[in-house]
């Protein structure tokens, strides 16, 4: 990419504990020049982001950047929750020489994704349908839980942000109460994150291991070993242990549905559930989504879907930056 003194370029970035992301966008918010560095290999933000510029002979252009990150952005000074990474918005702006300089929280950037993604981005599951600039839930389980919620003002769309998986774990049925009462007894409190993450799914199935009275020296499993072993029936609790992870996954959804009124649809975003989505198809997933008592015929017309867009965090910092540069 050749560049000019007087070009224009928007710059955007997903950075989470072990990758950073970068690629260039345009005012369609296409994504180009996708690269993923190691955030190991670099002692500071400011030079991965110098290497990308120099890489692709960006240095001399007018840059405005918007980087996605996954930590709280609403000070001028930031701290990477799982990075040494510390630095000044305003510094980095200064030492980079550019033009504008926007971050956002990651779940922000996956939730002004949601409006621009396709069919081929994204798989239903069960009954409902969009109700077009309604409301948007989107939560994702993986290394923690996020939450974030969309509305729509004036055709533009505003990320509400929160730290929605820390809200209390509430068991539906009698294996949920198992489960919670075996937890309790090594945790002062439950969280819908302590269930609801690749951490949560562990949690479940060492708690099962123990209310089956299994005498098993393995359970030190892993979550991509637990849904692995689930998928392939090899393995009878893990099979129960992701069984009841998609039912209370669906309960948690459920409950954004009714807390926003999300008629626009409950997405589930994350690294972990894209894993095995004909397992939450197959599920009670959407059983326990639907399942709200009166206000069950809400959720019925709720649509749910699973994001499958690989980069969803670069078409959202994408959508975010072109919003406010118009």
């Amino acid at each position: 990419m050749n560049s000019q003194n007087t070009q224009i370029v928007n710059l955007v970035a997903d950075i989470g504990g072990t990758n950073i992301r970068l690629a260039i966008t345009d005012k369609n918010n296409n994504i180009n020049e996708i690269e993923t560095y190691q955030c190991q290999d670099f002692p500071h933000l400011s030079n991965v982001i110098h290497h990308y510029l120099k890489e692709k002979s960006l240095l001399n252009s007018k840059v405005n950047a918007c980087l996605a990150i996954a930590c709280p952005v609403d000070t001028d000074s930031i701290s990477m929750t799982n990075l040494p990474w510390k630095f000044s918005q305003k510094q980095l702006k200064e030492e980079l020489k550019l033009n504008s300089l926007t971050l956002i929280n990651d779940y922000t950037a996956i939730a002004m994704a949601i409006p621009l993604l396709n069919d081929q981005q994204k798989i239903k599951i069960g009954q409902g349908e969009t109700v077009d600039k309604q409301p948007i839930a989107v939560c994702g389980p993986g290394t923690g839980l996020g939450v974030a919620n969309l509305v729509n003002i004036n055709n533009h769309w505003h990320c509400l942000g929160g730290e929605g998986g820390h809200t209390d774990f509430a068991p539906v049925d009698e294996l949920d109460v198992k489960i919670f009462q075996q937890l309790k007894t090594t945790k002062n409190r439950l969280s819908y994150e302590q269930l609801l993450s690749g951490y949560g799914l562990e949690q479940i199935y060492q708690a099962l291991v123990v209310i089956n009275n299994e005498d098993t020296k393995n359970t030190k499993l892993t979550a991509k070993d637990i849904s692995t072993q689930a998928i392939a029936g090899t393995c009878l609790i893990c099979r129960q242990a992701l069984s009841q992870f998609c039912k209370i996954l669906g309960s948690f959804a459920g409950n954004l549905a009714l807390t926003t009124g999300s008629l626009g649809g409950v997405y589930i975003a994350g690294g972990i559930v894209p894993r095995f989505i004909e397992y939450v198809k197959n599920s009670e997933f959407r059983e326990r989504f639907e399942t709200k008592g009166r206000m069950s015929h809400i959720n019925k017309q709720t649509p749910t879907y699973i994001i499958t867009e690989s980069q969803p965090g670069l078409i959202g910092a994408a959508a975010y930056l072109n919003q406010i540069c118009q």
